[in-house]
């Protein structure tokens, strides 16, 4: 059962001039290590930023706080499966948040997908319940 969904557009623009403006302090303050340390590796770092951006405020939709509720930019971190599809890991009250919404009986899965075509990044999250085995 779908229990969360979100979507979001990021323009790259804004956040090349965030990283330009604050460094570092943008970066920590908004992204995780192992976002940062990916991010980084790419030629232009912030179309990456911008997805992973755009992810966790997907997320946030999909969990139904927006960026309140205690749900803050680093306990939501766009990580990669083994397969490389990217998906999103939840710590503290983002998780904690998402262990409420998620029904008995359930784990909860989330499918997130990246897309950009400069100015822009786009990320859609969707929030399933699945039974436990």
């Amino acid at each position: 059962m779908i229990i969360g969904v979100g979507a979001d557009l990021t323009d790259i623009r804004r956040i090349q001039a965030s990283l330009e403006r604050f460094g570092d302090r943008f970066r920590n303050r908004c992204f995780t290590e192992v976002e940062r340390a990916r991010s980084e590796r790419k030629p232009d770092a912030a179309w990456s930023y911008a997805k992973r951006f755009s992810a966790k405020e997907a997320c946030a939709k999909a969990l139904g706080t927006g960026m309140r509720r205690d749900v803050y930019w680093k306990d939501m971190g766009v990580v990669n499966l083994p397969s490389g599809q990217p998906t999103l890991a939840l710590t503290g009250p983002a998780a904690e948040h998402l262990a409420r919404l998620t029904p008995p009986g359930h784990t909860a899965r989330i499918h997130l997908t990246l897309s950009d075509e400069h100015p822009y990044a786009l990320a859609f999250v969707v929030i399933e319940a699945l039974p436990m085995a």
